[in-house]
């Protein structure tokens, strides 16, 4: 295996992602720290803590999205209890945006071929990139067990659990490196990674809910992280699975690599017609980008109506004024909860698909399409466009997706889901707004639209948490959306979402029509 001029591919990965992994890291640190901070405030006696709990375990869909809690009476258990799993994907986003960035999209323009004609090895770019990964996941483990401490909770659960975070990066590292030998597309690699994050999550989600489906969970990485029992009676074993499981996939992965030419993938691409029917730039943008919305769709779907089919056990819990309470504190009712994380997801997508025009400068395709009759407003408006409309459609799957699964399960009104989905467009437009602001001044800004992202997250989660002032919580766009139907409908932070989205969107046109291309 010929690695040679891995260090220096490392020292120049590590350059570039120095400001996306000092966010990230910082993120899931703050969220890990308010979390083991606020919630043994929330409770005056172990008893009460105890009951907490215990009304968590019994309702399938808290389980189904957070996971079970396996011992009542531990507190760090409970105060981890969104961080075991479902905050564990978020971390694991990270390790997926790196690979991907450091393999499939250096292929796809062209510098990969340049390096490779020096002394660098074949394989010295994944070797860097893994070497990376591997550091980054155990910066966030220590981060993280640090903040659990420093937090209040035991030291050596606080150290089982960091170890399941830096094994959740191991195995979607793993994941990330076989997605990107699958397709010679960036776009498709990561909705393939993406789609086996989701799969891996609601395979999980099945099995916690589901005794018969029990075996699920274990066949699920995101799984292993609450059968490690990090709070009590750790079993020391089952960190031994993320290591061999990221090592199979690392090892699958160069497999294939020394298998296929640079620059191609393992799905063969088809190739197009003789006279093309790509009439418009609009033709071009939907053609792009088409595999990998399908792909989110149908993974979104599928999630959503997972998650719709347990939402009926809430109900025993929102009559009763504590069960609500206690829901509220872990995050809304079930299908606002869920909407709330897809509303994120969908504004990754969208940062994702900037991002491809962002590459399309870098790689000259942007300036080849400008060279023939099209205007730069008839090159960036379907880029655009189709941002606007692959959020909707996202959100409307899941939308639909809750409300088919809910209907199985008791009854819905699918235009209330629907309703629900919709209302996050505005604060997903809006933080996509901000990002192409970025853009428009400058085409390097990717990182920074990830940025964004993660501290729109981190404000809300935090914010929320430590009870900061409402000032502070509502300069996350998340923040503002009322939660429907957990709670009224309000049309106020809607219509000042999408004004601010617009204006925006304005703004990231005139700088871009300013600057030049490429």
């Amino acid at each position: 295996m010929n690695t040679a001029g891995w260090g220096l591919l490392l020292r120049h990965a590590g350059r570039r992602d120095r400001w996306l992994i000092t966010s990230w890291v910082s993120v899931l640190a703050t969220l890990a720290y308010a979390s083991a901070v606020a919630t043994p405030a929330l409770f005056s006696s172990l008893q009460q803590q105890m009951a907490a709990a215990t009304v968590i375990n019994r309702q399938p869909a808290l389980v189904a999205l957070y996971g079970p809690i396996l011992d009542v009476s531990s507190t760090g258990e409970l105060a981890m209890s969104k961080m075991t799993v479902l905050y564990a994907v978020f971390a694991a986003v990270v390790f997926v945006v790196l690979v991907r960035r450091h393999t499939r999209v250096e292929e796809e323009t062209g510098r990969a071929e340049l390096v490779g004609a020096t002394a660098v090895g074949r394989n010295a770019a994944v070797v860097a990139v893994l070497t990376e990964c591997v550091l980054l996941a155990l910066i966030i483990g220590g981060c993280t067990w640090t903040a659990c401490v420093v937090g209040g909770l035991p030291v050596a659960g606080a150290a089982w659990f960091a170890l399941s975070w830096v094994g959740t990066g191991l195995v979607a590292t793993g994941v990330a490196l076989v997605a990107c030998q699958l397709s010679a597309s960036a776009r498709t690699c990561a909705a393939v990674a993406a789609s086996v994050i989701g799969a891996a999550y609601a395979a999980r989600a099945v099995g916690d809910t589901n005794a018969a489906l029990h075996w699920l969970s274990w066949a699920s990485p995101l799984g292993w992280n609450t059968q490690l029992r990090a709070w009590y009676s750790p079993r020391e074993w089952v960190i031994a699975l993320y290591p061999v499981a990221s090592a199979a996939l690392a090892a699958t992965a160069l497999a294939i690599r020394s298998r296929r030419d640079l620059g191609a993938g393992v799905i063969p691409q088809r190739p197009g017609r003789a006279q093309g029917r790509l009439r418009s730039p609009w033709g071009l943008a939907i053609r792009l980008h088409r595999l990998s919305l399908a792909l989110w769709a149908v993974t979104l779907l599928v999630i959503g109506y997972l998650f719709g089919y347990v939402a009926p056990g809430l109900d025993s819990l929102l009559r009763d004024a504590i069960g609500q309470q206690m829901v509220d504190r872990l995050g809304g009712a079930l299908m606002s909860a869920v909407l709330s994380l897809t509303a994120v997801t969908v504004t990754g997508h969208g940062i994702s698909l900037i991002g491809a025009a962002a590459a399309d400068e870098e790689s000259g395709r942007a300036e080849m399409v400008l060279a023939t009759a099209i205007s730069r407003r008839g090159w960036a408006g379907p880029t655009a466009a189709l941002v606007l409309l692959a959020s909707t459609v996202l959100m409307s799957v899941t939308g639909i997706g809750l409300a088919l699964g809910y209907g199985a399960g008791r009854g819905a009104d699918p235009w209330r889901s629907l309703a629900a989905a919709w209302s996050w467009l505005p604060a997903i437009w809006c933080v996509l707004g901000v990002f192409g602001v970025m853009y428009g001044r400058r085409r390097r800004a990717a990182p920074l639209g990830w940025a964004v992202l993660g501290g729109c997250v981190a404000v809300t989660l935090i914010g929320h948490l430590l009870k900061l002032p409402t000032w502070i919580v509502g300069i996350s766009p998340y923040s503002d959306i009322s939660g429907y139907p957990a709670q009224s409908w309000n049309w106020t932070p809607i219509v000042a979402l999408l004004a601010l989205a617009f204006a925006t969107s304005a703004v990231a046109w005139w700088q871009l029509r300013a600057r030049d291309i490429g």
